[in-house]
C-alpha cells in the first residue's frame, strides 16, 4: 500500500513494537525515529527525534501488562506531540486496559475505565482507536471520536478454514452473547450460553448450560482471557457435559498468573488469541495460536487519514 502522503507519522510505544513494525510495513510508512527512556527513580522519558509539526500522527500502544507504565507511556507521548504541534494525535489502542471496572457494580468503587479515558483526552489526544472492548458503554466514556474496530471477521475467517463439523459456539457468559450470536451467524452453527456466577476477581463458577453440547465440538468464544482460570473452569464443565473436542478463541489474550499452566490442563484443542498483546516467547505454547489484526488496523488508519468510513471493516 503506497501513500501518497507525506504528513502522516507512525509511532510505536513499547508495549508491542512486532504489531506496530507490521502495521508500518503493510502501509509502507517507516516508523518515527523515537526513543523511551527511564531514570533511575522509573520515571519515563520519551524523545521524539524528527519533526511532527502539521502532522497526523497515529501512536500503536496497548495497555497491557505493565498496564501502569503502558498508560503513562501513552500519556508523555501524546503530551510531548502536542508540545510539538502535531496536526492531529490518535492513540491506536489495541488492548484498552481497565476496561473491566466499566461500572459501579459495588459501593465504593470506581469507574477505572471512565478515568482512562478522561487521561487520554485531558493528554491532548484527538481520536482513540481501540478493539473489542470489554464493554460497549466505554465508547461514551470518550468526548473525542472513537473508532471501535473488532477481531471478530478475522479469527471467524481462520477458525473457518478449519471446516470442523457439528460445531456450536458457545458463549462464556451472557454478557458476551451479543459477541457469540455474531460469530454463529457468521459462521451458520448454533449456539449454547453458560450461566456462572462470579463470586471474585479471575473466579466464577458454572451454574447451567443453555443449549445442545452433548456429542457437539465447541468453540467458546470470549473477548480476553486473563488467569484463564474462568475459561478453564466452563471448559471442564463443558467436557463433563459431553463435548467432544473444544476449541477457544478471544481478542486479547492477557495470560497473567497461571494462564498457560491452566490452559496446558484443560480439555482444549486449541485457544486462537490475537496479537493486540503481545505473546511473550517463554507463553508460546503448542495450544496458543496467534492470529494477526495488523491488517485491520493498517486498514483503519488508511481509512481514517483519508477521511472515509471505516464501517466497510465490519462487513
Amino acid at each position: 500500500m503506497k501513500w501518497p502522503y507525506s504528513n502522516v507519522k507512525l509511532i510505536s510505544g513499547s508495549a508491542n513494537r512486532p504489531l506496530a513494525e507490521e502495521i508500518s510495513s503493510i502501509l509502507d510508512i517507516p516508523l518515527c525515529d523515537t526513543a523511551t527512556l527511564r531514570f533511575k527513580d522509573s520515571e519515563l522519558y520519551v524523545k521524539i527525534n524528527e519533526s511532527v509539526r502539521g502532522c497526523d500522527v497515529f501512536i500503536i500502544q496497548p495497555l497491557s501488562p505493565p498496564v501502569n507504565d503502558n498508560l503513562m507511556e501513552l500519556l508523555i507521548y501524546i503530551d510531548a506531540l502536542k508540545r510539538a504541534s502535531a496536526g492531529r494525535i490518535n492513540a491506536v489502542i489495541p488492548y484498552y486496559g481497565y476496561s473491566r471496572q466499566d461500572r459501579k457494580d459495588i459501593s465504593r468503587a470506581p469507574i477505572t475505565a471512565k478515568l482512562v479515558a478522561d487521561l487520554i483526552t485531558t493528554a491532548g489526544a484527538d481520536r482513540v482507536m481501540t478493539m473489542d472492548l470489554h464493554a460497549d458503554q466505554i465508547q461514551g466514556f470518550f468526548n473525542i471520536p472513537l473508532d471501535h474496530l473488532t477481531a471478530t471477521s478475522v479469527i471467524v475467517e481462520h477458525f473457518s478454514a478449519m471446516e470442523i463439523k457439528d460445531l456450536v459456539i458457545v458463549s462464556p457468559d451472557v454478557g458476551s452473547v451479543k459477541r457469540t450470536r455474531k460469530v454463529a451467524s457468521m459462521l451458520d452453527c448454533p449456539l449454547a450460553i453458560i450461566d456462572k456466577r462470579r463470586y471474585a476477581m479471575n473466579q466464577a463458577e458454572v451454574m447451567n448450560v443453555i443449549g445442545e453440547v452433548v456429542g457437539k465440538n465447541l468453540f467458546v468464544v470470549d473477548d480476553m482471557i486473563d488467569t484463564a482460570g474462568t475459561m478453564c473452569n466452563s471448559l471442564y464443565a463443558l467436557k463433563d457435559m459431553g463435548a467432544e473436542k473444544i476449541y477457544a478463541a478471544c481478542t486479547h489474550g492477557i495470560l497473567s498468573g497461571d494462564a498457560i499452566q491452566n490452559l496446558t490442563d484443560a480439555p482444549l484443542d486449541k485457544v486462537f488469541i490475537t496479537d493486540t498483546i503481545q505473546l511473550p516467547e517463554e507463553k508460546q505454547i503448542d495450544k496458543i495460536e496467534v492470529i494477526s489484526v495488523a491488517g485491520m488496523i493498517a486498514k483503519a488508519i488508511d481509512r481514517v487519514h483519508k477521511g472515509k468510513s471505516i464501517s466497510i471493516l465490519f462487513d
